[in-house]
């Protein structure tokens, strides 16, 4: 019996089956009176009646028992939470305002609404680029740990094998959720309709390669793994359109908790706003990067030679002719569209009553940089390039108001899904279930964040470091990334230096304190709890990682 059986159906269960018992035995009276069966007037006729309606009786009282036991597991299992997992895309931290590095003229108040109804991670890295991300997020694992997953063909093709790479959702299916995705799809051509998914409209990137950077307006959107039509209208509106259907019933089992992951395109290149928003964010300045122009002292010479921008005769960073300020600008416009959206999908969950049974994950695959360390992309191992917003609420669960100044990484996300859907994990995982720093955010938490970067290689491809341009990704070498209390270390899969940055003091990573001998102690733990981490998760590549370079 489920443990969510209430005592009355215990009590109702037991009249059930003591009634059920009286009409066996009167059976068992009947079959053993032999005097009625052998006298020859006996009433053949009224024993077989008497026979036949005990047995109906005894039938019915244990299928009702069998109903209200599969019922009492029903009402258990729906009070188990439904969880919406809002993932953007290229999203950086810098254009939510609830977070201190955003510019003063920044407004998301969605979003820092469920910071105020929730926690928010102060220093969160779910990935380095859009694949390995989502493919962290479907596996629990680190790049280097999702097996099979491969590109091939023309870029963004991809594939891999499911038996050798399983997703979690699957999990979720078999023990009482109905999983849903709905939106951009980049871990290759299989979406897993039918096997992971319950309810799936998507946008297969990794299958419609010629359309790979359709993220606003016509794409070519599958439904139910099925029909393929061309999307009408934005793309950050559509997808909202069908999550709310979803949430009102159209295509969900209302019998069942569930599972949403919702996955919005922007705000990747080409940083198209809705065209209500081209006019948000008039007249704003911006200041230029420090080092958003080579040399750039004491960092790598890898990072020396990164220079995604022209420099205009007054100084000013320029891009296709356009100055930083002017994509900056555009680039936050278009979150403006985030952030009506989920007001949207907050309002149908309050309006259908299911705000207070819904735990909200809202985070992004990774960040982006706009001339931080010459960059304007994601890949390097910088908070710039790659840090991302995350927020969880679950108001009367969860405290609100709160930050948590722990860095944790994308494995922690999949661990504590399943922690809240009260699932035991499937396999080994890398991350560690948040749960604690969701009851208490500024609590003790030992554990190291570990992120790597192996390009465009997966699983047991990533044990054999290349060399050469192979190694390099997006202008960046292969590399560990850890942070550990208030330190960020960084080790490239190339012979070049180490980076150690404090990130309270250094928050911007301009003074590299591996150069330096007075931290030469804290450089050697930090590689060597860097090298710990790498065993823990059986990187097969940690034993072939190049010698550091010495930099004094």
């Amino acid at each position: 019996m489920h443990l969510g059986t209430t005592a009355a159906q215990i009590r109702l269960l037991s009249v059930i089956f003591a009634v059920g018992y009286r009409y066996n035995g009167g059976l068992a009276v009947i079959l053993a009176n032999r005097k009625l069966i052998k006298r020859p007037n006996a009433d053949m006729n009224v024993l077989f009646r008497r026979f036949t309606t005990h047995a109906i009786c005894f039938t019915l009282l244990t299928l009702l028992a069998s109903l209200l036991v599969e019922s009492s597991e029903a009402q258990a299992a729906d009070k188990r939470p439904n969880i919406l997992f809002i993932y953007t895309d290229d999203h950086s931290h810098r254009t939510v305002s609830c977070y201190d590095e955003a510019f003063p003229w920044v407004k998301t108040p969605t979003i820092d609404r469920l910071a105020k109804e929730g926690v928010q991670f102060e220093y969160a890295y779910i990935g380095t680029w859009c694949m390995p991300s989502r493919a962290t997020l479907l596996t629990g694992h680190h790049q280097f740990a999702v097996e099979s997953m491969r590109m091939e063909g023309d870029y963004p093709g991809s594939a891999y094998d499911p038996k050798k790479c399983p997703f979690w959702p699957r999990v979720f299916r078999k023990n009482g959720y109905q999983t849903a995705h709905i939106g951009k799809w980049h871990t290759g051509v299989d979406t897993g309709y039918g096997r992971d998914w319950d309810f799936q409209i998507v946008w297969n990137r990794p299958r419609f390669t010629k359309n790979h950077q359709a993220y606003y307006y016509d794409q070519p959107v599958t439904f139910q793994g099925g029909e393929t039509k061309k999307l009408d209208g934005y793309s950050t509106d559509r997808y909202t359109d069908w999550a709310i259907d979803y949430l009102k019933g159209d295509g969900r089992d209302e019998n069942k908790p569930w599972y949403l992951w919702m996955c919005y395109g922007a705000v990747h290149s080409p940083f198209t706003p809705a065209d209500r928003h081209m006019d948000e964010y008039p007249d704003i300045k911006i200041p230029q990067p420090k080092d958003v122009f080579p040399p750039r002292a004491g960092k790598p010479a890898w990072q020396n030679r990164v220079n995604m921008f022209s420099k205009r005769s007054d100084g000013v960073a320029v891009w296709k002719g356009r100055t930083l300020t002017s994509w900056v600008r555009q680039y936050h416009q278009g979150v403006v569209a985030i952030d009506e959206n989920i007001n949207r999908l907050l309002k149908t969950l309050e309006e259908t009553g299911q705000r207070d049974n819904t735990l909200i994950i809202f985070t992004s695959d990774q960040g982006h940089a706009w001339g931080q360390h010459g960059f304007r992309q994601k890949v390097a191992p910088y908070d710039a390039t790659i840090r991302s917003p995350m927020i969880v609420s679950f108001p009367g669960k969860i405290p609100g108001g709160k930050v948590c100044p722990h860095p944790v990484g994308g494995v922690d996300i999949v661990p504590t899904i399943f922690s809240w859907a009260g699932i035991d994990l499937p396999w080994e995982m890398h991350g560690h279930d948040l749960t604690p720093l969701l009851k208490n955010p500024t609590g003790d938490w030992p554990h190291t964040m570990l992120l790597t970067a192996t390009g465009r290689k997966y699983g047991s491809d990533t044990h054999k470091i290349p060399t050469g341009d192979d190694v390099f990704h997006s202008n960046c070498p292969w590399y560990v990334m850890i942070r550990k209390g208030k330190y960020k270390y960084i080790r490239p899969m190339i012979d070049d230096i180490e980076e150690l940055y404090d990130m309270r003091a250094d928050p911007n990573e301009l003074n590299n304190l591996a150069i330096k001998p007075e931290f030469e102690s804290t450089l050697k733990k930090l590689r060597a709890e860097a090298l710990k981490e790498l065993k823990r998760n059986k990187a097969g590549f940690v034993d072939n990682l190049p010698p550091v370079a010495k930099a004094f």
